[in-house]
């Protein structure tokens, strides 16, 4: 390894099947069943997140509803309570501020620890996991997985390897050699249309990352060629930020199929609107500006924003607005790729409460719960 700053102690922790473990934990009948919390399959909705039960059935997050209940009709459709995931999001968060000052959260359902300077566990990080996944467990009924390594790329990546409930370290001696064996589409932060880019590119594992020269990967990749540079070397040196001012929280999707329907681009810009108001629980923030990305086919990309007096709060009475900032776009008449939803000219009012009382509550998704 190069030489850096000092090695960090870092876990990931994700819960497992958030918002639909939280469903079967508040309603029996649920649990052992195939469960889709997100659209109704004839909403033209899409799945927010699926128990287990479901995925052996192929059905995956973001996948349209319709597909999920194709995949398999017996499942259950969950309309999302944001409040109460909110609610469990915060108590998760209180656990967390048990251990450290140094956590980032990232969404409802996943955060990064540094606990590097903890003594507790005689000061090791796999044991310091393994208390939290069980205090998570008792106060909440629900598991989580973790991931520990020295870094936060490495970290998230193992917190993925043994779900559900489980626990995978990735030790300093191990990093760079397991970032060589992944496949390329396995790294945080190199998306499907980058992988896809990197295969026509010959580059299909870390190891093969590892053999281009950085000018290369700049000038094919732009500033993220530092970052691929470094990861295909199992080197993170981004640091655990537990605030970090918003400017704008927001979502997007780029779609495998380009779009035509001007009723599915209005449903679809809801679905992305209620992850975009979980992303902004995440951060207990309110936001009175509205807006909409759109990318056609042919990549021309247009925003249109709406800012209201009052402060957004939930989908409900969105509809219209969102149909209207759509009037003036050529939806409908061109093909869309790309749709996105962000929220800004945020405000925090519980900020001031939470430094004044030293309580680490702030609640909550980078990415939909997966």
């Amino acid at each position: 390894m190069t030489a850096g700053p000092p090695l960090r102690k870092i876990i990931h922790i994700d819960m497992d099947a958030f918002y639909a473990a939280v469903e079967q934990r508040d309603n029996p009948a649920y649990r052992g069943k195939p469960i889709v919390v997100g659209g109704r399959p004839d909403s033209r909705g899409v799945v927010a997140t699926c128990s287990y039960e479901a995925r052996k059935f192929g059905i995956r997050s973001a996948m349209a509803s319709s597909q999920a209940y194709r995949l398999c009709p017996q499942t259950i459709f969950i309309k999302p309570r944001f409040e109460v995931y909110k609610d469990v999001s915060a108590a998760i968060r209180r656990i967390f501020s048990n251990y450290t000052e140094l956590f980032e959260p990232l969404s409802l359902d996943e955060a990064y620890l540094d606990v590097t300077a903890v003594s507790r566990c005689r000061g090791s990080a796999t044991l310091l996991a393994k208390e939290i996944k069980d205090k998570i467990r008792q106060q909440t009924g629900l598991t989580a997985s973790a991931g520990v390594s020295y870094n936060k790329f490495l970290a998230k990546i193992a917190s993925d390897l043994n779900k559900p409930d489980g626990l995978y370290l990735i030790t300093p001696e191990q990093g760079p050699g397991f970032a060589e064996r992944l496949p390329v589409g396995k790294f945080h932060g190199i998306g499907k249309a980058t992988e896809k880019k990197m295969h026509e590119l010959g580059i299909r594992t870390g190891l093969d990352l590892k053999r281009w020269p950085l000018p290369l990967l700049v000038q094919h990749f732009g500033k993220s060629g530092q970052y691929y540079y470094d990861i295909a070397r199992g080197i993170d040196n981004r640091p655990v930020r537990n605030f970090r001012p918003s400017k704008s929280v927001g979502v997007e999707i780029t779609y495998p199929e380009d779009l035509t329907e001007p009723n599915l681009i209005l449903q679809q810009l809801i679905d992305l609107m209620g992850k975009a108001l979980a992303r902004l629980a995440a951060k207990h923030m309110t936001a009175h500006t509205l807006t909409v990305k759109i990318k056609y086919h042919d990549f021309a990309q247009i925003t249109r924003s709406k800012t209201l007096p009052q402060a957004i709060t939930g989908v409900e009475g969105f509809e219209a607005i969102l149909a209207d900032l759509l009037k003036d776009t050529e939806v409908g008449a061109k093909k869309v790729r790309l749709l996105g939803i962000a929220l800004s000219s945020l405000h925090s009012p519980e900020l001031l409460h939470y430094r004044q009382t030293d309580l680490f509550i702030l609640s909550m998704p980078s990415h939909f719960p997966d």
